[in-house]
């Protein structure tokens, strides 16, 4: 059974806080105004740039760089070159915002497993000392054990997950 008297993540989170964070995304939003949004069949059907057509890319941007004679005008080496650089340029962000996206919904759910760990304690305390005949305890219990009616009987008493 999780152990409640651990508790991994005790913060809390003000109003000013999250406008902080949000201006700060707001900022990055300002700095990267021509960040696009992909459709999910373009995810999947798009080439993607992989170690092998990486160096394929750059010897073929040299390439058209060294023989602008042999392409037709529609093709422009330095269009290539900039998406490229591009590329990696944004290499380096994409990796950093995945970090923090991940920490941040790791720390969501760390913090929501706490207090539904903790709330599933309260609730079995509170039929543990309505089982005792404690005054008032079996009005809260039973509000509780609403939670869990018409889920079968082995919901009635919820376990904690194991720690």
């Amino acid at each position: 059974m999780s152990n409640t008297t651990i508790n991994r993540v005790n913060a809390t989170l003000t109003p000013e806080a999250v406008q902080t964070v949000k201006n700060a995304i707001a900022g990055i939003q300002q700095a990267l105004p021509f960040l696009v949004g992909l459709t999910p069949n373009e995810r999947v059907t798009l080439p993607k740039v992989s170690v092998s057509n990486k160096v394929f890319t750059e010897d073929a941007i040299r390439a058209a760089v060294n023989n602008p004679d042999l392409l037709p005008p529609f093709v422009k080496p330095q269009d290539m070159q900039a998406d490229l650089d591009l590329y990696h340029a944004l290499d380096e962000l994409v990796l950093l915002v995945q970090q923090t996206a991940e920490k941040l919904s790791d720390t969501q759910l760390l913090a929501g497993s706490e207090a539904y760990t903790s709330a599933l304690t309260i609730y079995k305390i509170f039929g543990a000392a309505a089982t005792s005949g404690i005054a008032g305890s079996k009005t809260l219990h039973d509000q509780l054990k609403q939670r869990f009616a018409g889920m079968g009987p082995a919901a009635a008493e919820p376990v904690a997950p194991e720690a």
